[in-house]
């Protein structure tokens, strides 16, 4: 078997708001990675049934998409995911896995080797989605689509996601950095939250109004590598999530999540779904950051 990595991905702006086709800014995270194997590891068997109902999945809702004779003799002879990325820290563990049983077994694979075109990431896209949603119950198909393609996308709207270049990595004070909530989230509770959410008319209101504009300014000066307005939305946006995303907020973070934006310290936002695992923060001076943050664990993702 061909074992191509598959790396965690982050996204760095867009969650939830993708749903309702706000723009979305996703990045590789080649720290963790995942690759399927049939060596003898810890928890392989527990990988290995996982695997065997997501075929039984597939086979019900993509049965002419994958090669399932091979799939599932290779299941019978112990193939698992051998990945070292978080469960349930929204860095794209079962976007890796989705990937790499696509890369492996699809029938039809489409070509990204050479011109990655908007119609190919598109037609990816579709599938990836219809894959994992075994996982969460409904699924954007983004996670697996960064982990595919390994490259940094811009979301502009539901259909129109695009390659694109982000600025170079400076040896700054400024950060963008991972802190550990210290435990692991579940996608598909958090997702039913936010869709709870979506059926009062004054949340859809100020999420069209407010946090689609603060998230799409971010991602627009974080592109063009414009600090100011950058951190002048990033308070904006870490605010209305304070304030709408609370449940989604792990509680032990409340607290520091909100002196961040008192102080302007540093900015806090939810890294994927949210209700544990890593939560994104943004800062100018990340070893000041830190220091305030000092009772988690954090992780330097990207440095200007």
């Amino acid at each position: 078997m061909r074992n191509p990595l598959f790396y965690a991905k982050i996204l760095l702006f867009g969650e939830y708001g993708i749903i309702e086709d706000s723009k979305g800014l996703t990045i590789p995270y080649n720290s963790y990675k995942g690759s399927l194997n049939f060596s003898k590891e810890n928890n392989s068997e527990v990988s290995n049934e996982s695997i065997r109902k997501f075929s039984v999945y597939l086979a019900e809702n993509l049965k002419d998409e994958f090669d399932f004779q091979r799939l599932d003799a290779d299941i019978k002879k112990g193939m698992h995911f051998d990945s070292d990325i978080p469960q349930g820290y929204g860095v794209g563990s079962s976007g890796a896995l989705v990937a790499a049983i696509y890369e492996a077994y699809s029938l039809n694979k489409i070509d990204t080797s050479k011109e990655l075109t908007k119609d190919k990431i598109g037609r990816l896209k579709d599938i990836f989605s219809k894959m994992e949603s075994f996982f969460h119950g409904k699924s954007s198909g983004i996670d697996p689509l960064i982990c595919y393609l390994n490259l940094p996308l811009l979301i502009n709207s539901k259909t129109d996601i695009s390659t694109v270049g982000i600025p170079e990595q400076k040896e700054g004070n400024g950060a963008i950095f991972l802190v550990n909530s210290g435990s692991p989230g579940e996608t598909a509770p958090m997702v039913h939250i936010f869709f709870e959410k979506l059926k009062q008319e004054g949340f859809r209101k100020t999420l069209k109004e407010e946090f689609i504009k603060y998230n799409n300014a971010c991602i627009d000066a974080f592109v063009k590598g414009d600090l100011n307005p950058l951190f002048s939305n990033l308070k904006e946006l870490s605010t209305w999530a304070f304030l709408n995303f609370k449940p989604m907020i792990p509680q032990r973070l409340l607290d520091v999540w909100q002196y961040g934006i008192q102080t302007n310290s540093y900015y806090l936002k939810l890294c994927g779904s949210g209700g544990g695992g890593y939560i994104l923060g943004f800062t100018k001076d990340y070893e000041s950051a830190k220091e305030h943050l000092k009772d988690f664990d954090t992780e330097v993702i990207y440095k200007f």
